[in-house]
């Protein structure tokens, strides 16, 4: 009896060890031996690359902190330069000219119209993340922006596309204190003499949205109750919570802008410009030898505006840190929420930026709009006072936008790092509490935003259709996990053969490992020609390499030509403006 005894204690020692070992292994790789993962999708909007304190920035992060500090922060990471084109490829991991984003809905090229894969939005070729895993028994919600259809835009809204629950807008953007739209109704006569208002939806019907109440936080809240009832369910959910901070217009809670409007005014662009990189080399987040980028020949010198001047762009930009603040804040909301009821640790986070900072600056000569200059003169108070209150209508404009991105070049719009390379963290289940090995790391490794998509259906376990889904014919996904490296089964996302390539407004790119092999046409300050830049020793894009590297620079030629002639993507003018375009 005595032996038995011994036996059954010893049996039970030893599968205790085992499940400990298994257990330690686990907590290693960053997974958790539960239930399918939580999957929370944190999108900021229009955010530069050096905005968050995790990236470098003076502005205070707290929580986007902590998810640097479980997790992983990428430092290589591409979107597109413009919103809906990087929600595509976000939400079905294909490239953005097959599933109908060849275009922005916000300046359409006039031969693009009416052809295939230029509708300007998402297009039924193709299956959204949030379809899959609705099938594979997940709650789906969207709050916050759409903009990938329905309404005017054409297409249709989040509910048709697999979300069981969504809040917001369907458009790009609205005033961030009530329910009045950000641009005017162009096609209107008479639009340029009223304000619009924009159309809110709870579940798909009519939502009047509250006066006085900031963006972040409705929707916030609504993306909480959405998760709550979810948690109620005992049902793994999707959430993705796509914030309309830091889009235009600059508005924010007036106590939050106060605190930030001295810093700006006391560096002023050049200031903040070179601050910003020496804090993303100082730190890690571009390499020892990026070289400071230039004066950009487009943007205004400090020291040429008036006093006056100078305290209206220091508002305008400490408005703009303070969204980025309260974004930070309402992150903090969600894990804060997911920590005190036992979320947390069985969720997988990540966070992302839709693309660089709003250069859009309605009264410049050459990236402005004189109609859309004449609607916010006459419908906006355009005061100091006014400006973070709903009644104004700022952008932060060239120069801001120039000194955001730090050691980068260029800004939203346009496919230098400034408008395409953006802050991305992921942090996989079980890291914020456990000894993830690769919790606070900073990685180079090549990642495109198609990828983030095709990482979440492999947490959660969900095989995608490849080229069929409900009987109809899909787009096969070109995206590509990243879980080998988030495990340590890998230090790279993609290798030198998994590619990819991109184009909107005529301008394209393709990177290949390091490199990058880029074209900007004369109408968006390019010259036309194509260069070979290697973006990790040369983030700033200062030092052109094709004729250094003459057989790299024709092979990734010859690559791009195939894809453009694969994807039938249409020259465009080279004096082409999409920015007085957008009116039209």
């Amino acid at each position: 009896m005595r032996d038995l005894f011994f036996l059954t204690f010893l049996a039970l020692f030893v599968t205790g060890c085992g499940q400990s070992s298994d257990k330690k292994k686990s907590i290693a790789t960053g997974q958790i031996e539960q239930k399918q993962p939580n999957i929370l999708l944190l999108v900021g909007d229009d955010i530069a690359f050096g905005d968050l304190g995790a990236f470098g920035s003076e502005i205070p992060t707290p929580n986007m902190n902590r998810l640097a500090d479980a997790g992983v922060r990428f430092s290589n990471f591409h979107a597109s330069p413009v919103c809906s084109v990087t929600r595509a490829m976000l939400m079905t991991g294909c490239n953005n000219i097959e599933v109908g984003l060849g275009s922005f809905d916000y300046s359409f090229y006039p031969p693009t119209k009416g052809v295939s894969g230029y509708e300007g939005y998402l297009t039924d070729n193709t299956v959204t993340i949030a379809q899959l895993l609705e099938d594979a028994g997940y709650e789906t919600y969207k709050s916050g922006k759409w903009h990938l259809g329905g309404e005017a835009a054409g297409g249709v809204g989040p509910l048709s596309w697999g979300f069981t629950k969504e809040f917001g807008i369907l458009s790009g953007g609205s005033n961030h204190w009530n329910d009045l739209a950000m641009t005017p109704d162009f096609s209107d006569p008479n639009g340029l003499n009223v304000k619009r208002k924009e159309h809110f939806t709870l579940n798909g019907e009519h939502f009047d949205r509250p006066e006085g109440v900031y963006s972040g936080e409705l929707y916030t809240e609504h993306m909480l109750n959405f998760i709550k009832e979810g948690h109620a369910n005992n049902k793994p959910w999707f959430a993705y919570m796509a914030f309309t901070t830091a889009h235009f217009p600059i508005q924010a809670p007036a106590d939050m802008i106060d605190k930030h409007y001295q810093k700006y005014l006391d560096l002023g662009y050049a200031g903040l410009k070179k601050a910003r990189y020496e804090s993303l080399k100082s730190k890690g987040l571009i390499t020892e030898t990026a070289i400071e980028p230039e004066f950009n020949e487009i943007t205004h010198k400090w020291e040429s505006l008036s006093d006056e001047e100078q305290k209206i762009q220091a508002k305008v930009m400490a408005t703009y840190a303070a969204m980025i603040e309260d974004q930070d804040n309402r992150t903090g909301q969600i894990l804060d929420y997911l920590k005190e009821s036992g979320q947390l640790d069985n969720t997988l986070v990540i966070y992302v930026t839709d693309n660089g900072p709003e250069g859009f600056e309605a009264t410049h000569p050459r990236t402005g709009n004189p109609e859309m200059a004449k609607w916010i003169e006459t419908q906006f108070d355009q005061s100091f006072e006014a400006i973070g209150t709903g009644d104004s209508e700022h952008t932060i404009g060239v120069s801001w936008a120039n000194a955001a991105t730090g050691g980068l070049q260029w800004w939203k719009w346009f496919i230098g790092e400034g408008g395409i390379r953006v802050p991305m963290m992921i942090v996989p289940p079980g890291a914020f509490s456990e000894n993830y090995d690769r919790s606070g790391q900073i990685s180079n490794a090549v990642m495109s935003v198609k990828d983030l998509p095709m990482t979440i259906l492999d947490y959660a376990g969900v095989s995608h259709p490849g080229t069929t889904y409900e009987d109809r014919n899909v787009v096969k996904p070109s995206g590509v996990t990243a879980r080998p490296f988030l495990e340590g089964d890998s230090d790279i996302v993609r290798s030198n053969d998994q590619w990819y390539a991109f184009e909107l407004f005529g301008n394209g790119y393709l990177m290949k490992g390091n490199y990058k092999l880029m074209k900007v046409r004369e109408g968006m300050f390019g010259d036309g020609e194509w260069h070979l830049y290697d973006v990790v020793a040369d983030p700033s894009e200062m030092n052109a390499l094709e004729e250094d590297m003459s057989e790299m620079f024709e092979e990734m030629k010859q690559l791009y030509a195939g894809y453009a002639k694969e994807n039938n993507i249409m020259e465009v003018d080279a004096a082409w403006n999409p920015f007085k375009a957008a009116s039209e």
